[in-house]
């Protein structure tokens, strides 16, 4: 990893193993991450309030799960991701937008920053298509769950 100062290391307890995490750069996709000491290239994408366990939702919204070891049984491969809605992984305040309705985005990008825990996570782009409408504005405090963007 290149020395940031946007570098985090982490603990995950994930299925009863510890994961030591240095996390780059979370603004930037796909990002490089260190789990136990090996790189891995990570693309976040958004993934479902109610697929996660509550627990868990803060984590996911800003550190992708290590790969499953080889005696893990597989999981069933998550449906493709067509949402209409954007909405926020967590509560916390909205920094900034990076863009506007009528905008055309592709998968991962950047749509706003969101401050949580005093964590800055960009909230990402899950498919293509254009924004219909951004219903938040910088400063503004979100709850999880809140609408954030729409899609035409």
């Amino acid at each position: 990893m290149s020395p940031s100062s946007s570098r985090r290391n982490l603990t995950l307890d994930l299925n009863g193993r510890t994961y030591q995490i240095e996390v780059d750069d979370l603004d930037r996709s796909p990002f490089e991450i260190k789990v136990d000491g090996k790189p891995y290239l990570v693309t976040l994408n958004e993934v479902p309030s109610e697929a996660i366990p509550a627990p868990v939702q803060a984590a996911v919204a800003s550190i992708p799960a290590p790969p499953q070891p080889e005696s893990a049984s597989p999981t069933a491969a998550a449906p493709a991701y067509s949402a209409q809605e954007i909405r926020s992984p967590m509560p916390g305040n909205i920094l900034d937008i990076a863009v506007a309705p009528g905008d055309q985005v592709s998968i991962g990008q950047p749509l706003c920053a969101l401050e949580a825990m005093k964590m800055k996570s960009a909230i990402r782009s899950p498919r293509e298509g254009v924004i219909a409408a951004v219903l938040v504005t910088p400063g503004q405090v979100v709850v999880h769950g809140e609408l954030l963007f729409t899609f035409e």
